[in-house]
């Protein structure tokens, strides 16, 4: 398995950089196997989000089909994919960010009965409660 950092995933996404972006193309869709998988950590996967949003001003719809490529990816494996898949889809839906829906999923399965927030936003997510 090798893991793949936030700066690969985004060039394999914006295909901004012509060599940046081959060597990045050419590892997730010729070098990566079922044998030889690509992993990529939560927090490569907010950092991602991040990136698209802000550096690249990705609509939410166009960030959640980004994730929706890379969970879709046979060669890759996405940590809590679960989770991330449920981030993914309240981002999709409006539901609130994708940070934001990870934030509460993890807290729950961690045994949180809520999630304390100043984000008036996140409010619409669940186990996010006013502070």
């Amino acid at each position: 398995m090798i893991g793949l950092d936030t700066n690969v995933l985004v060039r394999y996404l914006a295909q901004d950089d012509p060599v940046q972006a081959g060597k990045a193309t050419k590892l997730m869709e010729k070098s990566l196997s079922e044998r030889d998988p690509g992993f990529i950590s939560i927090v490569a996967m907010v950092e991602t989000v991040w990136v698209l949003e802000r550096a690249y001003g990705l609509s939410d719809r166009e960030i959640a089909a980004a994730i929706e490529h890379i969970l879709a990816n046979g060669v890759l494996i996405v940590q809590r994919e679960q989770d991330v898949f449920a981030a993914m889809v309240a981002l999709r839906d409006g539901q609130g960010s994708f940070a934001d829906a990870l934030i509460g999923a993890l807290g729950a399965q961690a045994g949180c009965t809520r999630t304390l927030t100043f984000d008036r936003k996140a409010l619409r997510l669940p186990y996010f409660e006013l502070c």
